[in-house]
């Protein structure tokens, strides 16, 4: 089973790219973030071409913001919009959904971004995190099948920034954060990307502005993480850089998991590789805060 996680950052936007990506990368399980859709209108949008190639669809959306979905084609149900006791901004947000698919709970989630520390953002995000995690620790047991997707907007460690320095002060790299972040995984879920390797420059998010992607400034924000069941049964755990590519991408990148068999075979962390980066005099600056909402 392929099982891939995806930021379009508007689905609608984004539509030229993900309908020729589903027909190349054939991923069985699709977890979509920031689709920026209320249900009736993605589905009035996309439920033909979905269903022509195979899929069904869980929604979580709204009409301007946020929104999560699931796309399977390896059985959904027991469909779950939003976590329980779900905090809000002031109202709960479109930032997760669940779905079995193919036997393993899979979840799709939307983070807060948490916009500046300490702020009220910031302290809804760790919130968020903090029902997520007690959300997936009770939906099903360390033994179970569970696939928790999505842009995190954390970067888990200093190894998944292009430069730490860059991002002091900043969002996505806190303390309180990561440690929100490994709060989850303590729930018996392991970054699988990462775990399959350790050692690599992995990014899935590069800034619109300032050349970051073609620079290979970025951060690794999207995150599939398995419980242990499912984590050993990877096979293939990269980065789709090429979707990030071209006219009309989004500003993240798919990540893809293979589960029980890597039909491009066991390929690296990131397709293709980056190309060597440029020597740089000075530090690099963001462009702007890291994310969206």
């Amino acid at each position: 089973m392929r099982v891939a996680t995806w930021n379009v950052n508007s689905v609608k936007q984004r539509m030229p790219r993900l309908l020729p990506w589903l027909d190349q990368r054939k991923p069985d399980v699709v977890c979509l973030q920031e689709t920026k859709l209320a249900d009736d209108a993605f589905r009035t949008l996309l439920s033909g071409e979905l269903a022509s190639r195979g899929y069904q669809v869980a929604l979580h959306g709204e009409p301007r913001w946020n929104g999560v979905a699931i796309l399977s084609r390896a059985g959904l149900d027991d469909v779950a919009a939003g976590i329980p006791d779900e905090p809000g901004f002031p109202e709960p947000e479109a930032r997760a959904v669940a779905a079995t698919c193919g036997g393993v709970r899979v979840y799709s989630v939307y983070v807060p971004n948490g916009r500046t520390p300490d702020s009220d953002h910031y302290r809804y995000k760790l919130a968020w995190l903090a029902a997520l995690r007690n959300a997936v620790s009770a939906d099903h047991p360390r033994d179970a099948g569970v696939l928790v997707c999505g842009d995190m907007n954390i970067a888990p460690a200093d190894a998944d920034v292009f430069d730490p320095a860059a991002y002091v002060g900043q969002t996505h790299v806190t303390p309180p954060e990561r440690a929100a972040l490994a709060s989850l995984e303590s729930a018996g879920l392991h970054d699988v990307v990462r775990d399959r390797w350790p050692d690599k420059r992995i990014f899935s998010y590069w800034d619109y502005r300032a050349g970051m992607f073609h620079q290979d400034l970025g951060m690794r924000i999207d995150l599939v993480l398995a419980s242990d069941p499912v984590a050993g049964r990877v096979r293939a755990a990269w980065v789709d850089r090429e979707a990030r590519k071209g006219t009309g991408p989004s500003d993240h990148a798919p990540v893809i998991v293979d589960l029980d068999d890597a039909p491009d075979g066991d390929i690296g962390p990131v397709v293709p590789p980056p190309s060597a980066r440029p020597a740089r005099a000075r530090p690099a600056r963001l462009p702007q805060a890291p994310g969206s909402a």
